[in-house]
């Protein structure tokens, strides 16, 4: 919050780009978790996690964002200190797990592209997975709720908490979140630099990987691949998954990079700040926090554009279900078939 305050022409603006923020994050968000819950074909383990995401998402467009606008246009906090607290530790919570759930994806797609496939399976077990999403959530736990509702945040900077949270001017209150320098450095290298680097390594290796693979299968394509049915279908099974993995890891670097794009301006103000005696101007502390809000509603879009599987879904879901959008059978609808088996193998008959 700053005590700069907006004009009416601005609180207008604000409230109306705001309002179309929030909207877009609760509608988006329900979609992708009605989409992986109801289609069969999105019910994968990276979903789990993407699932997860949307809901940490979703919790900040309800519980966070509206009390930010409302403060925000009406320049004054009416909700008490307590709840003041409460918010915020909401915020740093629901962002850190954002980010922490990206990473696993990221780790997610490390061991499913650049691993074997038995490989895949032993380190992405139900068990494992189950710990974590826990971790996603109970990490941010021991950054968020535990010191600041301790007040380590504030320690050595108390007074200056004070001042700014009472402007005398226009008898307003605000809900201040100031960190000193411990707590700046400690929540940001675990919420966003840690993980951020992570993430870069992992998508670097499956870049690398993909790379490589592509390069093989261009060099056996240019040496003529054997034309055996039985050694053929294989290949084309292995190139098949390779371009699915790697069509999905660009989706989700593409979404891991709007996600920096977005925190990564308040994050280096966040560890700035405290070096430079607070300095930072109310409106762009808002303009920033207010970028990193705008990645919880625009992951929705980013499946819908760039994921097939989910684009499918969304439209099924849209347009109630309309049979146009659902996958067509393997066999067809409108030729008859029947099977029989010979020598224990089933074939189908036209």
């Amino acid at each position: 919050s700053s005590s700069e305050g907006f004009s009416v022409a601005e609180k207008i603006v604000l409230l109306t780009f705001i309002s179309a923020v929030i909207l877009m994050a609760i509608l988006g968000n329900l979609l992708v978790m009605v989409a992986v819950c109801r289609d069969r074909q999105l019910k994968i383990k990276t979903n789990y996690f993407i699932v997860s995401l949307a809901f940490a998402d979703l919790l900040v467009s309800v519980l966070v964002m509206p009390f930010g606008a409302i403060e925000l246009v009406q320049d004054n906090w009416i909700y008490g200190e307590m709840f003041c607290l409460v918010r915020t530790s909401l915020d740093v919570l629901l962002t850190t797990a954002s980010i922490l759930h990206l990473c696993c994806i990221s780790l997610d797609r490390y061991y499913a592209i650049c691993c074997q496939p038995l490989v895949y399976r032993n380190k992405m077990t139900p068990l494992r997975i189950a710990v974590m999403l826990g971790g996603c959530w109970v990490i941010p736990t021991f950054i968020s709720f535990l010191p600041i509702m301790q007040g380590w945040n504030s320690i050595g900077i108390i007074d200056l908490i004070q001042q700014r949270q009472f402007n005398k001017a226009s008898n307003s209150t605000y809900c201040i979140f100031m960190v000193n320098k411990p707590y700046a450095i400690t929540c940001s290298v675990v919420a966003f630099y840690i993980p951020f680097l992570l993430m870069v390594l992992a998508y670097y290796r499956i870049y690398v990987t993909a790379r490589d693979h592509a390069r093989q299968i261009r060099v056996l394509q240019r040496a003529g691949a054997p034309t055996d049915g039985r050694q053929h279908h294989p290949d084309q099974h292995s190139t098949h998954r390779m371009k699915t993995e790697t069509k999905a890891a660009k989706t989700l670097c593409i979404i891991m990079g709007c996600f920096c794009l977005c925190w990564a301006p308040f994050f280096i103000t966040n560890i700035v700040d405290p070096f430079i005696n607070y300095t930072v101007p109310g409106k762009l502390w808002t303009a920033f926090l207010w970028l990193g809000y705008i990645n919880s509603g625009l992951n929705p879009f980013l499946y819908a554009f760039l994921n097939k599987s989910f684009r499918r879904a969304f439209l099924i879901i849209l347009c109630c279900g309309d049979e146009r959008y659902r996958r067509p059978s393997i066999l067809g609808q409108t030729v008859p078939c029947s099977t029989t088996t010979i020598n224990g193998s089933t074939h189908v008959l036209r």
